[in-house]
């Protein structure tokens, strides 16, 4: 029966029925073959298996079953039957903890070196200056065996160009380190502004403080969520609203959000073509927007 089905990408029984003759008297002449198209078709197009997210975690005020069905993984932990999409759109929270073995080769290392030590030789992680001279010399060489996200060999080459010297320097180097901004420029306008040379350029004066600490380029989503702030007056909880409306590239949510973006910054006194044009330069950013909050405690 199977190999009567038409070879066509995405057929369903329903087509492949009506498309083959010889399926179709079957389905007519033998009750057989009637009760197993029958009973596949109310199997079509469920999915055939499930996976689990590997730092996905889902919280909840209530049981999680009172919003959405669940089931038993292999090691009998407690799995929603929604994806992550959906999990959120029936009112529950979902983070992301990833685990890294760095942490604990750290954590080992500090051990070691502690065992022998007391007073002030004692090595305390929490207290180190995230202003070391020395420090930000080797990471500008590429020196970075072994630390997490600064390792591979594209991204020793970026420091040696970018040459950070403080610790926003790097943040901003994770989060610009992906295929958007690289293919963009964005990566490379960057580092020209930071060493002088090109020039720092801000979409409007109010957006200076917001975009200093990265020379005028938009790197982060709360700098998005600051710039709606700043412009069109949004509420914290709005600012969230269009970030999400932008980082799910959500059609009809963009549309309304640019009305709103418009109207709020003529509010302030900024004429529309200029809030219409900084709303365009913000929805293109999210396409690659990254989260700083992410981003600095990848780096620590």
């Amino acid at each position: 029966l199977s190999k009567m089905v038409p070879e066509v990408l995405g057929i369903t029984l329903d087509e492949a029925v009506a498309q083959e003759p010889r399926l179709r008297q079957l389905y007519d002449e033998d009750d057989r073959v009637r009760d197993l198209i029958d009973i596949a078709r109310n199997l079509e197009g469920l999915f055939k298996s499930s996976g689990i997210h590997a730092a996905g975690v889902v919280i909840g005020d209530k049981p999680l079953w009172e919003y959405c069905p669940v089931f038993r993984g292999a090691n009998n932990e407690l799995v929603t039957q929604f994806a992550k999409e959906d999990v959120e759109e029936v009112g529950l929270v979902k983070f992301d903890f990833l685990g890294l073995k760095t942490l604990t080769v750290i954590d080992d290392a500090v051990r070691m070196i502690n065992r022998d030590r007391a007073g002030p030789q004692h090595l305390d992680m929490s207290v180190l200056s995230l202003h070391d001279p020395a420090v930000y010399r080797l990471i500008s060489r590429g020196d970075t065996d072994g630390v997490f996200q600064l390792e591979s060999g594209g991204f020793r080459d970026l420091l040696k160009k970018l040459k950070p010297d403080k610790f926003e320097d790097i943040v901003a180097a994770v989060a610009l380190y992906r295929p958007g901004p690289l293919n963009s420029g964005m990566l490379d306008d960057f580092i020209a502004r930071k060493h002088g040379r090109q020039a720092i350029s801000y979409p409007h004066p109010s957006l200076k403080e917001i975009l200093h600490e990265t020379y005028g380029v938009i790197v982060y989503q709360e700098q998005v969520m600051q710039i709606a702030q700043v412009m069109a007056s949004y509420t914290l909880g709005e600012a969230d609203l269009l970030r999400r409306a932008m980082g799910k590239k959500k059609v009809e949510a963009m549309a309304a959000q640019s009305i709103r973006f418009v109207e709020g910054s003529v509010k302030n006194g900024i004429p529309a073509e200029k809030a219409q044009e900084i709303f365009d330069l913000l929805a293109k950013f999210a396409a690659y927007g990254f989260n700083k909050c992410v981003s600095s405690n990848t780096v620590i």
